[in-house]
């Protein structure tokens, strides 16, 4: 059984592999597949490169690139790449389950850092009475990502009242 945070660090780590989708970090994070899935077992005698996970890879950008519905083709890719990542993780002993959790944060942090906020086929909002509505990306205060803000296919955000707001798209608010 693993740990919550390794749970949540694998789920994190299936994001970041489909946020990173076509974006500058994806040679990055597969660069980082070695650290991930070079190594069955934790011994010197199995370091030999797993071939089918730069092919998993291939096929998720292919998948994620070819996708007529992007929302749900990114849905499933990210399921597949966490329930990838929670076996791995959870096929490791002590020492070698923190090399990974350590290798799988670094992806996740790349992503992060050099993919910035993602909204894509995001669907309605209404706000009233001075809500707030947001269906694409709101950056407040200077804080976020440090990568670019992307958003696509944002769906309509709507104010009524006094004080209202809707965004649908990016906001950069200081």
């Amino acid at each position: 059984m693993l740990e919550d945070a390794l749970i949540a660090l694998a789920q994190a780590g299936g994001s970041a592999v489909v946020q990173a989708a076509g974006t500058s970090a994806w040679n990055g994070i597969a660069a980082r597949f070695p650290g991930l899935f070079g190594r069955r077992g934790g011994d010197e005698q199995s370091n030999e490169p797993v071939e089918a996970e730069p092919a998993r890879l291939r096929r998720t950008r292919e998948a994620l690139a070819a996708a007529e519905d992007p929302s749900r083709a990114r849905a499933v890719q990210e399921g597949v790449w966490q329930e990838r990542f929670r076996e791995l993780v959870e096929e490791a002993d002590g020492t070698e389950r923190a090399l990974l959790a350590a290798e799988l944060l670094a992806l996740v942090q790349l992503a992060t850092a050099t993919t910035g906020d993602t909204a894509a086929a995001t669907g309605s909002a209404r706000a009233t009475d001075g809500g707030l509505a947001v269906t694409g990306i709101r950056r407040t205060g200077g804080t976020g990502p440090a990568g670019p803000a992307r958003a696509s296919h944002t769906g309509p955000a709507v104010a009524e009242g006094a004080g209202s707001k809707a965004i649908s798209g990016i906001s950069h608010e200081c």
